[in-house]
């Protein structure tokens, strides 16, 4: 299903032609970035029907998707092992096989530098070899998170330098990602599409494509709305997290229990959705994709305040955890410097083993400089990966009964499904609770002999 945005006008050829083949699946789609987007998404495309190509530098991960090996475990086994046993998918590190592509779609990341810029050497120098070896007639379409105005003045830019005329013998769209590591209740399928092009033909012709892959596609107006949308997506999430963020230290210290008053608001059936509180911000998006939006407002003499607040807010959170673990330990007679703090969860979020942008290790970094002995457990990350500011020779430890009898502190960051809470009550001394999973066990009316604190 596609909804328009805007009235139907007669197709050049190249267009016409395109837009018939991917009707008749008779086209091949290039994935460039095979990661937590550009995976899932070449499953949608193969389930469409379409020869896909997936490309990516990481030579290991070409080496895994041969072999039908999972490197991203939350999309499970079934699904690499059903595109290596695929004669429609080619996973290459060789940017010449794109030549064979009708489109192309880049799932690159866009970070922030040392100074919180938009870094978008990605987004550049994946458009750059696309467009080298890119045949006429064909689509691109960038799913990374930017800026309104990346697509065409950074994409468009370079296609245009290579000799392309956009809307004539190339095509060129923004259709952002919204994949949610971990969340089972949607998939590429499933989830909304939006797609907004440089100009009205790049909108129909990227339309045509995604909508042999998912359930609905929306047309925007430009490819800037599509850019613009997702950005507000996110900063929803951010200005809201900081909310719930703020107001948790302000009620701990008024003796009020946050998880409880969000609990509460819950029950309204109009004008409150639940957001909570938590030990900072992860993943790529939430944390970095505002200050994109701040970057580019600044070049129209804008501030904003609200993404500056939220980000300021949500960054000061792994700080105010540490404190909690050390005033937690003073009430027991004990100082930080010296004690064994067992972290419980480093993945940002529960159920996958997704750590970029983690608060996990900020917070591992201020408690090693603070003199604690850190370790951690986490089912689904055995080693703490090398990061952009933190280097963590880190690796998972068992969780038994003797492991939290040792620890001092045991530190709840992520709550995974797959940790046992009632051991924990069991054996641990002293909890420190970020994410209230305490709570849930005793509500179940486990028997918890750990001293709990919220956090």
């Amino acid at each position: 299903m596609t909804t328009h945005a805007s009235n139907q006008s007669p197709l050049p050829a190249h267009a016409a032609n395109l837009i018939d083949r991917f009707a008749r699946h008779d086209a091949t789609i290039g994935v460039v970035g095979l990661g937590y987007v550009g995976l899932p998404l070449v499953r949608a495309l193969h389930d469409g029907g379409f020869r896909v190509i997936g490309y990516d530098i990481d030579q290991r991960k070409i080496d895994d998707l041969r072999a039908g090996r999972a490197y991203l475990k939350h999309l499970g086994e079934e699904l690499v092992r059903a595109l290596a046993g695929s004669n429609r998918f080619t996973p290459t590190a060789d940017p010449a096989q794109l030549r064979e592509c009708d489109a192309v779609v880049l799932c690159v990341p866009t970070p922030l530098d040392a100074h919180e810029q938009p870094d978008l050497s990605f987004v550049e120098q994946s458009t750059r070899m696309v467009a080298s070896v890119l045949k006429k007639g064909a689509l691109v379409s960038l799913e990374s998170t930017s800026y309104p105005g990346t697509t065409r003045e950074v994409c468009g830019a370079i296609l245009e330098e290579e000799g392309f005329t956009i809307g004539v013998d190339a095509f060129l769209a923004f259709s952002p990602e919204r994949e949610d590591p971990g969340r089972t209740t949607h998939e590429t399928r499933t989830i909304t599409r939006l797609v907004g092009g440089v100009e009205p033909i790049s909108t129909r012709v990227a339309a045509a494509m995604y909508a042999q892959a998912v359930d609905r596609v929306v047309e925007v107006e430009s490819a800037e709305v599509a850019e613009a949308a997702k950005l507000l997506e996110n900063i929803y999430r951010a200005v809201n997290i900081a909310l719930v963020n703020e107001l948790k230290p302000v009620l701990t210290s008024m003796g009020i229990d946050i998880w409880s008053v969000i609990k509460a608001a819950s029950t309204k059936p109009f004008g409150f959705q639940a957001f909570y509180p938590g030990p900072g911000l992860g993943g790529h998006c939430i944390p970095i994709d505002p200050f994109y939006l701040s970057y580019k407002a600044r070049e129209f003499g804008h501030r904003t305040r609200f993404i500056e607040l939220a980000g300021e807010i949500n960054s000061t959170m792994p700080h105010w955890v540490v404190e909690r673990v050390m005033l937690a330990l003073n009430d027991e007679g004990k100082a930080l410097r010296g004690s064994r703090v067992l972290m419980l969860g480093i993945a940002y979020k529960k159920d996958i083993d997704d750590v970029r942008e983690t608060p996990a290790a900020e917070i591992a970094t201020r408690l090693n400089e603070l003199g604690a002995i850190v370790s951690y457990h986490d089912p689904h990350v055995g080693e703490f990966p090398s990061m952009r500011k933190y280097q963590l020779d880190m690796k998972s430890v068992a969780l038994d009964e003797a492991t939290l009898k040792d620890a001092d502190c045991v530190l709840i960051v992520t709550d995974h499904g797959a940790v046992d809470y009632a051991l924990v009550g069991a054996h641990a001394r002293l909890v420190v609770d970020t994410r209230d999973a305490m709570a849930r066990v005793i509500e179940k009316g486990v028997r918890v002999a750990a001293r709990v604190v919220k956090a």
